[in-house]
């Protein structure tokens, strides 16, 4: 009787065994890139993290290791390893694909979105399906809508009106912000936001624009000398979804598929919330480092924008096909 007995539980053991075998081996590993510090607060890691909790809580076979701070790919390199499926998951800036795809550019078109709101109602508008059918034509789905506010900052002055540009070095996010700040006389600098801190530091940059998220997290409070904040006329808005390789979410079974989608839901609900948080937090880490801070003027913003319309806005409506069309259908959002 005991001989039977131990012959049960060894044999028990051994199914526990090949059960739990199986189970690993069912289980499948997705990896998220993006260019952002880890564990630091910022809001965009902490989306791809709530991600990867919900689907790890979800309990159908999936983990998501993050993999923060471009230690995977580089900022630029994301797109074409998402799109070809060499990567499954990413925080990704949109318009840093825009050299490959230029409509993108209008996802960071100056003065276009405004606040966030209207960023919202952006969201679910013909202008962003358009924006979306291209995303998922090259091979990658959007699993979680972002729009982040961005500010100024120089290590000479303030920046509020186009003449207060004149003469710096800058480093503006995107080829329609680039055009317009060369219109009003500034000298571009281009790289990616994880590299701004160190532009500055060797005298390569004397200022820079990019999300209120990023002036944070890379410590650009340590560099400069004033800020100008977005505030009630903010120029800058920056589309940064979190994308899918669409090839690698369609091998998902029909449960990590939803599990996956619920937790891009979660995410982006998180991070529409935190979001508008995130100018203030800016605000008030400058100002406790000693930095300068203002904001731009409704006069400030319309010279500006009246610049933008004979640069960027004209250049995209010239040069990219269908371009004059996404930029009416994004004014036409009200």
């Amino acid at each position: 009787m005991k001989r039977y007995a131990r012959i049960l539980a060894f044999g028990a053991a051994l199914a526990a065994t090949v059960i739990s075998s199986s189970a690993a081996q069912a289980e499948t590993i997705l990896k998220a890139s993006h260019q952002f510090p880890g564990g630091k607060g910022d809001i965009r890691d902490e989306m791809v993290q709530l991600i990867a909790r919900e689907v790890a809580a979800a309990k159908v076979g999936l983990t998501i290791q993050v993999f923060p701070g471009s230690s995977l790919f580089k900022p630029n390199d994301q797109w074409n390893a998402v799109t070809r499926g060499l990567l499954d998951i990413t925080s990704f800036p949109l318009d840093y694909a825009s050299g490959r795809h230029p409509e993108f550019s209008a996802t960071l078109m100056p003065g276009l979105v405004g606040n966030f709101d209207r960023a919202m109602r952006l969201n679910d508008s013909p202008f962003m399906k358009n924006i979306k059918s291209i995303i998922e034509k090259q091979g990658a789905i959007v699993i979680a809508d972002a729009w982040l506010s961005g500010a100024f900052a120089s290590k000479k002055g303030c920046i509020t009106a186009p003449d207060t540009m004149k003469g710096q070095v800058i480093r503006a996010a995107g080829p329609a912000f680039e055009e317009m700040l060369a219109a009003a006389g500034a000298s571009i600098g281009s790289m990616p936001s994880s590299e701004i801190y160190s532009g500055m530091q060797t005298g390569v940059l004397d200022a820079a624009n990019t999300s209120s998220a990023s002036f944070v997290s890379y410590r650009l409070f340590e560099q400069v000398k004033c800020l100008t904040a977005p505030g009630e006329n903010a120029l800058w808005f920056m589309y940064e979804p979190v994308l899918m390789s669409k090839r690698i979410f369609e091998g998902l079974n029909a449960d990590q598929q939803k599990a996956i989608l619920a937790a891009g839901e979660k995410a982006e609900a998180y991070f529409n919330e935190e979001v508008r948080k995130g100018d203030q937090l800016m605000i008030d880490t400058f100002k406790k480092a000693g930095v300068e801070v203002v904001e731009m003027s409704k006069a400030d913003y319309d010279a500006w924008l009246a610049i933008a319309k004979q640069s960027a806005y004209k250049n995209f409506a010239a040069k990219v096909p269908g371009g004059e069309k996404l930029i009416e259908e994004a004014l036409a959002v009200k």
